[in-house]
């Protein structure tokens, strides 16, 4: 092979290896913008008119600062009756109620009041770099005259910025930049409490619902073993998905070097 063939074959595959960094670089960086807000999980399923427990999931942005404190507001225009946090170690959260101009009915009884916020502050912890935290909400009775539950959220770092997630995402349009969490309901079920076959989502509901009536606390154990799956779960998918895009790289790089020596 002449120096000049070399000389074009080293320059072309360095181009290939160049390109392939530039686009693995982008796809990193969007996917972790991607899982970078402030969002709700439901922990099996959210019927509308049942109970269901969810978790707010709250990753740090910053690299520089560690988040103390979550604000979460639900909306009074669709009230929730009962929302009641797990205790989370190292956090004391803080349940704030609001007056209602129009009382709910729930088993019978009037309700003139419902939860409008819940607030998370650190109490010996806090969410560091690279580092995220859940916390666990019980809910009920879910509205069912509507199909999702904004809930805006507020994010306060260690350095005093407060990150506002409360842009509500709009349907066909573009994610907007602070988008707040949103909980989708499903359809309501057939006794208005997501009772029916043993299922999964069936036997987290129930559980859900359980917590709001006795408040029986093997529900907690429940909650934190299935969010600690959740996470394990996400965080290996985004792992081989990364390694699939670097072993794709490296065979585009071999190929085009390889074809170069044959032709050379």
């Amino acid at each position: 092979m002449s120096v000049s063939r070399r000389t074009a074959s080293h320059g072309a595959a360095t181009r290939v290896a160049l390109a392939g960094g530039i686009a693995l670089s982008s796809v990193v960086l969007l996917s972790g913008t991607a899982f970078a807000h402030v969002s709700v999980q439901p922990q099996g399923e959210a019927a509308k008119g049942g109970y269901a427990t969810v978790n707010i999931k709250v990753p740090n942005e910053r690299d520089n600062a560690s988040t103390v404190k979550l604000e979460v507001n639900f909306p009074l225009d669709h009230p929730l009756a009962s929302v009641m946090p797990q205790p989370v170690p190292g956090w004391k959260a803080e349940v704030t109620k609001s007056k209602l101009s129009k009382p709910l009915e729930l088993h019978g009884k009037k309700i003139n009041e419902a939860v409008s916020k819940v607030t998370w502050t650190a109490d010996g912890s806090k969410i560091g770099p690279g580092q995220f935290q859940q916390f666990p909400l019980s809910l009920g009775r879910l509205p069912e005259d509507t199909d999702q539950l904004v809930l805006k959220a507020i994010q306060t770092y260690d350095n005093k910025e407060v990150v506002r997630w409360i842009e509500e995402p709009k349907e066909g349009a573009d994610e907007p930049q602070n988008p707040a969490p949103v909980l989708k309901l499903s359809a309501a079920s057939a006794d208005h409490h997501g009772g029916g076959a043993a299922t999964p989502s069936a036997s987290a509901t129930t559980d859900a619902k359980s917590g709001h009536d006795d408040k029986a606390g093997g529900h907690e154990e429940k909650t934190a073993a299935t969010s600690s799956s959740s996470s394990s779960s996400d965080t290996t998918a985004r792992i081989l998905g990364v390694i699939g895009i670097l072993v794709g790289i490296a065979g585009v790089a071999f190929g085009v070097l390889a074809g170069r020596r044959r032709s050379a």
